[in-house]
């Protein structure tokens, strides 16, 4: 069954101002392949739980449409706000049921949702509304991330916000297991495509401050669990952390 999460207008609010979007290396990444693949023109993409629509509109400039699709209002609301590209537009619908005509899509992409949805339906759905030889993009990042600042306290910096993730790990959300990336690897073995490519890692580095690392962490969906279930002990460790 598909999940629902990411649906109040903070939590869509603090999901524009601190998610990361995904590098223009992966997009280009992706494009080759559906180039390789398909080739073009490239007429209509799908951006599948496309949240405040950060990757959506990275799509804008390669397909002549792009759609960006999800179940919040919320987030809706917030990519609506921030859509300015004449050629990307927003639908309010479940990823298990696209408002789209079959064979319709020369790619759809989820870009860290896949494993918020129904998968097996949502990956029943995604073949009815790609074009013949259409590609599918399956797009995630892992808390493995590496923090620097300087050669004298990155080991430091980087154990403090292990025991930040670990102090959230309770929270974490039963439907993603202890690692989301074998819901990738499942759905990449069983999807009967003939064509078909596994990235397990594409580094990025990106600069930020941090305020904009903590606002990261706390859009995360455990850390927005801990919000609800203990507002005082989210502050509080939010509060340690950028103490330490």
């Amino acid at each position: 069954m598909a999940c629902r999460l990411y649906e109040g207008k903070a939590h869509a609010a603090s999901y524009w101002k601190y998610r990361i979007s995904p590098s223009e290396h992966l997009m280009k990444q992706v494009l080759n392949f559906c180039e390789g693949h398909k080739g073009g023109p490239f007429e209509l993409a799908v951006d599948v739980g496309c949240g405040s629509g950060q990757g959506t509109l990275l799509l804008a400039k390669h397909f002549t449409s792009v759609v960006g699709t999800d179940v919040s209002p919320a987030q809706i609301e917030m990519a609506l706000q921030h859509a300015k590209q004449p050629n990307v537009t927003y639908r309010l619908c479940a990823a298990e049921e696209l408002p789209f005509a079959d064979s319709s899509a020369d790619l759809v992409a989820a870009m860290s949702a896949f494993h918020w949805f129904d998968r097996p339906r949502f990956l029943l759905e995604t073949h009815r509304v790609l074009k013949p030889r259409g590609c599918l993009a399956l797009v995630n990042y892992t808390l493995d991330m590496e923090l620097s600042y300087s050669d004298c306290c990155s080991h430091t910096l980087n154990q403090i916000c292990r025991e930040f993730y670990a102090a959230l790990h309770p929270y974490r959300n039963p439907i993603l297991g202890q690692n989301s990336i074998y819901l990738y690897k499942e759905a990449f073995e069983t999807i009967p495509y003939p064509n078909k490519e596994w990235q397990e890692c594409v580094w990025d580095r990106t600069s930020m401050p941090l305020s904009s690392y903590m606002g990261l962490v706390e859009s995360f969906s455990s850390y927005q669990a801990l919000l609800r279930d203990d507002p005082q002990k989210a502050q509080k460790l939010s509060e340690d952390v950028c103490q330490r």
